[in-house]
């Protein structure tokens, strides 16, 4: 999903494209989606499905088509990006590689067709109607305040990164060859129509991109003519090829991506480091030294797989009764990345303390929650092997729109360090609607304070 900066000519890579914020496009149609909560968003996403039938029939399963034969949808859908929206945003300093791939699907194989450095929208509209080849525009949520709004919502909604990318390809075109991704896929079809052939996955959840999947596809599981306002799913690892039918003039569509790198074996290397360095505390066994000479045998002998076999076993036994979990960099790199909330405006409420100042007789409540986490991990500030463990409030108020999924482009933590001895309090405030301060579970009324107003001035609660 990530799209990896393009270097430019001098050898230093360019900066992020300058992305004004805040001003809903007025062009925009009336959303068909409902905004209500993240649940009710992705609920109204793929209505008339339920979301009970969607996760235990088709979510990592298996495809789903939604035909949707109404015109207000269509509308909606198509004002979520057109191709005459590349104009203004050529105009806005947009490189080949970073931001647009042109590309066309020849013999079978990809062609990429890019020029070096800036786009210029002549040069880019002469190959499309030329060379007939796809447009590929990467993370348009950066720019386009709809998008914005919706992947906000739905990174809320899934707990992962959800990146986006924009097809445009001439009639009688095809853009990529079969291959098949490592995220899930919501495609939402936008403009004019677009033939997809879905092949069942020969990698089944993929975790690996495959660029030439077409000796190993088959023959489709479905084929379908997807129109403005209709929605298609499937699964990573699920083979596919779209083109659009001879006699268009173009079809434009949206992916919607999630659940990249967000697999039970990443949250396993994600945690095991922390579990094994709480249980090396109390237990011998692993802190004993490994036999000599381990680590130059070509081979591990049976005595040593034995031993590594119970070490596992006795983590396993520790993990069934810890309730925290150690996240190394899952949580802190999904809050880190995710875009920062949507809100029409300067944004000032998100980096700018508002309300009364909390004092100890306030009640209190948290703002944003979806936007933050609360974790425990070892104190970041010192380095020896006697680390305590901290409490840790990380949030996505600050965080750049502009750079959303772009990589490498470089990002920021943002939020608090408290003693561990803070924890409780801060999980009432997590836990609870409101609080009062003063119920607070700290031993002083001071620190009770402390807790709040570092809360406070980080935008993160308000007093109600």
């Amino acid at each position: 999903m990530p799209k990896k900066a393009k270097p430019a000519r001098n050898g230093e890579e360019e900066g992020p494209v300058p992305c004004k914020q805040g001003k809903l496009e007025a062009a925009q149609a009336p959303s068909t989606l409902n905004f209500e909560s993240p649940t009710v968003l992705f609920e109204s996403l793929i209505s008339p499905i339920t979301t009970k039938t969607f996760f235990k029939e088709f979510w990592e399963q298996k495809p789903l088509l939604i035909q949707r034969d109404d015109p207000t949808v269509a509308t909606y859908y198509q004002s979520l990006f057109r191709l005459s929206d590349l104009k203004s945003l050529c105009g806005r300093g947009l490189y080949y590689g970073r931001d647009i791939n042109v590309c066309r699907c020849v013999g079978g194989k990809k062609k990429v067709l890019n020029k070096d450095g800036k786009v210029h929208f002549l040069q880019l509209r002469k190959d499309f109607d030329q060379k007939r080849a796809t447009i590929q525009f990467h993370q348009p949520q950066r720019f386009k305040d709809e998008l914005w709004r919706i992947q906000e919502r739905l990174e809320c909604y899934f707990g992962s990164l959800v990146g986006s990318n924009v097809y445009i390809t001439p009639g009688g075109s095809q853009g990529l060859p079969p291959h098949y991704d490592d995220v899930e896929v919501f495609v939402l079809q936008l403009e004019g129509e677009k033939r997809w052939r879905l092949y069942r996955p020969t990698v089944p959840l993929a975790r690996e991109y495959c660029v030439e999947a077409e000796d190993r596809i088959g023959q489709p599981v479905l084929e379908v003519t997807l129109k403005p306002g209709d929605l298609l799913y499937f699964p990573r690892g699920t083979i596919h090829q779209a083109d659009t039918p001879p006699g268009l003039a173009h079809s434009t569509h949206l992916t919607i991506s999630t659940y990249q790198n967000n697999s039970w074996g990443d949250f396993l290397l994600d945690t095991i480091s922390g579990i094994v360095f709480e249980t090396a505390k109390e237990d011998v066994e692993l802190r004993a030294g490994v036999p000599r000479q381990l680590l130059l045998q070509a081979e591990t002998t049976t005595a040593e797989t034995k031993r590594l076999s119970d070490l596992l076993r006795t983590l396993a036994d520790r993990l069934e009764g810890t309730q925290e979990l150690l996240s190394a960099d899952m949580k802190k790199d999904f809050i880190m990345n995710r875009l920062p909330p949507f809100y029409i405006g300067d944004g000032a409420e998100l980096s700018t303390p508002g309300g009364q100042l909390p004092r100890l007789d306030s009640t209190v409540r948290l703002r944003f929650q979806d936007h933050a986490i609360l974790t425990v991990g070892p104190d970041q500030e010192r380095s020896d092997e006697m680390r305590e463990k901290m409490a840790y409030i990380y949030h996505s108020l600050k965080n750049r729109r502009d750079t959303h999924m772009m990589g490498n482009e470089e990002t920021e933590a943002h939020g608090l360090r408290f003693p561990l001895s803070h924890v409780e309090a801060l999980k009432q405030i997590w836990n609870c609607s409101v609080i009062s301060v003063k119920d607070l579970k700290l031993p002083t009324d001071e620190e009770k304070e402390n807790l709040v107003l570092s809360l406070w001035s980080e935008c993160l609660i308000q007093v109600v």
